[in-house]
């Protein structure tokens, strides 16, 4: 007998020997994973834009400043949203609801900051939307410190969102330093693409 006759004709046997003993427990475990995996690719699939706001950013792929401003109002409109939310006393589930709120606020923001960057090295004219992003970042700081210093925030609730309000706060700061920063270099290489 060959080799391959020999590895074949035990996994024969074992076909024989079980028939269908294997098929109800990996049934069972397909059918328990099956949620999971739906579950895990819902979460992967949470685009913090609507369809109407991704067609508007196409659209602006090439006008840079439309396009940030874009970015910005979008973020604008997530930090809006996020304060209505926590003051309406009908709400539920604060906690939660302001961590996927903040978590919409922080992907559109690093959104904007990779858009940046893009322009930047682009070398696209890009001073009028970074002067205007400077101005919101400083609304943004000032609107996260407010939501980490309520007074009234249970501290159970602060918990759900304590990490990614720290990480939005953190990426805020060191983002409006990288955009003055940013401004400071697209206005001196204008200046010399003039002469």
């Amino acid at each position: 007998m060959n080799r391959q006759a020999q590895i074949r004709r035990p996994m024969i046997l074992a076909a024989k020997t079980f028939p269908g003993r294997w098929r109800a427990p990996l049934a069972l475990l397909f059918l328990l994973a099956l949620p999971l995996a739906s579950r895990l690719s819902a979460q992967r699939r949470n685009d913090p834009l609507n369809p109407l706001e991704i067609d508007q950013l196409r659209d602006t792929m090439l006008d840079p400043d439309e396009r940030l401003k874009l970015y910005v109002k979008f973020s604008r409109d997530r930090m809006t949203k996020l304060e209505q939310m926590r003051a309406d006393p009908k709400t539920t589930e604060r906690g939660l609801h302001t961590h996927d709120l903040l978590q919409d606020f922080l992907t559109i923001y690093e959104e904007l900051d990779d858009n940046v960057e893009m322009y930047f090295g682009r070398k696209n004219d890009i001073r009028k939307p970074l002067k205007m992003i400077i101005e919101a970042d400083t609304e943004f700081q000032s609107r996260l410190r407010a939501l980490k210093d309520a007074a009234n925030t249970d501290p159970k609730e602060a918990k759900q969102y304590e990490f990614v309000l720290s990480d939005a706060l953190d990426t805020v700061d060191s983002s409006a330093e990288d955009h003055r920063k940013t401004l400071t270099e697209v206005e001196d290489y204008m200046k010399h693409k003039k002469k």
